[in-house]
């Protein structure tokens, strides 16, 4: 692997994080930090906490969006 094709993964993988940074602000933002469908389960000092309702609307809009980009 060239060093040119090194810098752009880790330019790539430094945008990605960046998104996902971004992401997770605006949704701490808008308050959809619980959504229905989310899990939590607590037993003592456990809390086990699976958000399904943010991961399906992430999904959704993750979807929509490549696929506008990304149609052919």
């Amino acid at each position: 692997m060239s060093l040119g094709a090194l810098a752009r993964l880790a330019i790539i993988a430094g945008a990605v994080l960046l998104v996902i940074g971004v992401v997770l602000l605006l949704v701490e933002h808008f308050g959809l930090r619980r959504l229905p469908g989310d899990i939590v389960w607590e037993r003592g000092p456990v809390r086990v906490y699976v958000p399904l309702g943010l991961m399906l609307l992430l999904s959704l809009i993750l979807t929509l969006l490549l696929n506008l980009f990304f149609r052919r």
